[in-house]
């Protein structure tokens, strides 16, 4: 039944559900309009009394500003000034001395020019002149960035630090007309990046490390093939640098797989004479490191992972030692055969290398260098612990008191840090033009060391310093007169003052309950060898100071490694 219409009050609803809840109820009268004060208003508004002042010739831009009688203009912060225009900038933007030309002189090695590009600002850096003769059609972008991705790998996997790998990378795309060019390099992958222009999409290329090897050899040749593109007197087209890269990753090494188990056991015998052995010594220490290093060969042939074959390698030195300590030898000194096979396995190589890193800003890949250190040091410590333990248990009597340093013997000292450097460097597969050098250059930093810390009493760790940072300076001086990677003439020197005794006398205090003392020893394995690391870095670092720097015209500074400081 429908209801019928009536008048106004008839139309109102009868009950409280159709009321709207916003409807005032009856009685209550309508109160007044709120003022104008009480709007709410955009803060973004233009106040009450300025109107947007026009556009014309000379003005301002008229985007977010304003302008009222005998007031300043109001605008926005993102506004040019009314002085800015795009004939006539104002004299502000610019520095007063103006900015200096970045030209880069041609006499220093393409390592440091390349390096003072690195650490250039993007916008500072001067454009590319090609060294090699692009093709008609402009640099084939795609073979560039892959040879230098090649290139880059060969450079990481030998053991090259980040910014020297970013500093060949570098070198190998300007030469060939690439401009706009960013490399990045990580532990594993390394990545580099091609802009043509502003409006052209970016061109991005990478490429993963996922085996390393040790030989200064390639390393060498690799240096060399960086040289020729670098150089305007030699040409080396795409195809001739394919072609010597893949002669180079053919190449065999330079020695054989039994002169390295020989040299295996001459870096242990020096080692052992060096912390005061005998001749006898000298070949018990040879003779368990050999053992050690055939082991290793066995579980890397079975795809054991390098943690295992560390463990195993460090285990025959370890057990030769315990051995003679149960038959109460008196002519061989135990500690002095297992500190001389530490010495063969302890990774002084990748530690420079990851300290390296870390100093010059490339936390990432020295974390990660520093942690593989850290697996190889705790697969040594489970070797050499596994067997103290056994011999302790068997009733070995290991004197850790026995701190064999041998004052008396200076000519028999110099001449086994010698046949430590000159075996180093033949595990390291080093050219042979290159195996002197770095042994004069182990010899007198163990001269260094010895009158330091033997002779004037100075701690062995800031001996240490000392002795490490003259090798990184004469390695630096090597490789810049040859044009070549620093790496053959540092790696190898360092070898006689790698914490050999200290790592020992460490494990065998932890083997022996004694964690305080055995804690302390290995505390001084850590600083000696963190000392060997900044030191090389360092001494390389101040061999700039005797070299012509390349740098901007008009005598601005060189710039330094990456700053991560709040400004």
């Amino acid at each position: 039944m429908v209801a019928e219409q009536g008048g106004p009050e008839d139309q109102k609803p009868q009950s409280d559900e159709a009321r709207s809840a916003f409807v005032p109820p009856e009685g209550v009268g309508k109160s007044a309009p709120p003022s104008e004060d009480d709007h709410p208003t955009s803060e973004f508004a233009i106040p009450a009394g300025l109107t947007p002042e026009p556009t014309g010739a000379g003005s301002a831009s008229g985007s977010g500003s304003g302008s009222g009688s005998g007031s300043d203009t109001i605008g926005s912060a993102f506004a040019p000034p009314r002085t800015h225009g795009v004939k006539q900038a104002p004299p502000a933007f610019t520095p007063a001395h103006g900015i200096p030309m970045v030209q880069l002189t041609k006499e220093a090695p393409w390592q440091d020019r390349m390096r003072t590009m690195l650490r250039m600002p993007v916008a500072e850096r001067p454009a590319p002149e090609p060294v090699q003769r692009p093709d008609e059609a402009g640099p084939a972008v795609p073979r560039v960035l892959d040879l230098t991705l090649r290139i880059g790998e060969l450079l990481l996997a030998g053991g090259e630090g980040a910014e020297d790998v970013e500093a060949a990378m570098f070198a190998v795309t300007r030469s060939y007309g690439l401009d706009r060019c960013e490399p990045t390099v990580t532990f594993t992958l390394l990545s580099i990046s091609h802009q043509p222009s502003l409006v052209d999409d970016p061109v991005t290329a990478s490429r993963t490390v996922r085996r390393r090897g040790t030989d200064y050899t390639r390393l060498a040749a690799v240096f060399r093939l960086v040289d020729d593109i670098t150089t305007e007197d030699v040409e080396v087209s795409l195809e001739e640098a394919y072609r010597r890269l893949a002669e180079i990753r053919r190449n065999r090494h330079p020695y054989p797989g039994w002169v390295l188990t020989l040299a295996g056991g001459g870096l242990a015998g020096a080692a052992s004479v060096l912390v005061g052995g005998n001749a006898l010594v000298f070949v018990v220490a040879a003779a368990g490191a050999m053992l050690g290093d055939r082991l290793a060969w066995l579980f890397a042939g079975r795809g054991m992972p390098e943690f295992y074959q560390f463990v195993v390698a460090a285990m025959p030195p370890a057990a030769i030692g315990v051995a003679l300590t149960l038959t109460h030898s008196t002519d061989i000194r135990p500690s002095a055969v297992i500190t001389g096979g530490l010495f063969a396995l302890l990774p002084g190589r990748a530690l420079v290398a990851g300290v390296q890193d870390g100093l010059t800003g490339y936390y990432i890949t020295a974390a990660a260098r520093l942690l593989e250190v850290m697996y190889f040091f705790i697969a040594i410590v489970t070797g050499v612990l596994l067997v103290l333990y056994l011999g302790v248990q068997l009733g070995a009597q290991l004197n850790p008191e026995a701190r064999f340093v041998a004052h008396d013997r200076p000519v028999v000292q110099i001449l086994a840090s010698m046949a430590l450097c000159f075996a180093f460097a033949i595990l390291l597969q080093q050219e042979r033009s290159t195996v002197l050098a770095v042994t004069l250059n182990g010899g007198v930093a163990w001269v260094i060391y010895g009158a330091m810390a033997r002779t004037a009493g100075i701690s062995p760790v800031a001996a240490t310093a000392v002795a490490a940072g003259l090798v990184g300076l004469f390695g630096q001086l090597f490789s810049r007169y040859r044009y070549t990677s620093s790496l053959p003439f540092i790696t190898a020197a360092i070898g006689p003052l790698l914490p050999g005794s200290a790592t020992y006398f460490g494990l065998l205090g932890v083997a022996q309950n004694e964690l305080d003392r055995g804690l302390a020893s290995l505390s001084t394995a850590v600083a000696t060898a963190l000392a060997i690391a900044i030191g090389v870095n360092l001494g390389s670092e101040i061999s700039r100071l005797f070299m012509r720097v390349p740098g901007a015209v008009g005598g601005a500074n060189r710039r330094a490694a990456k700053r991560t400081r709040g400004f």
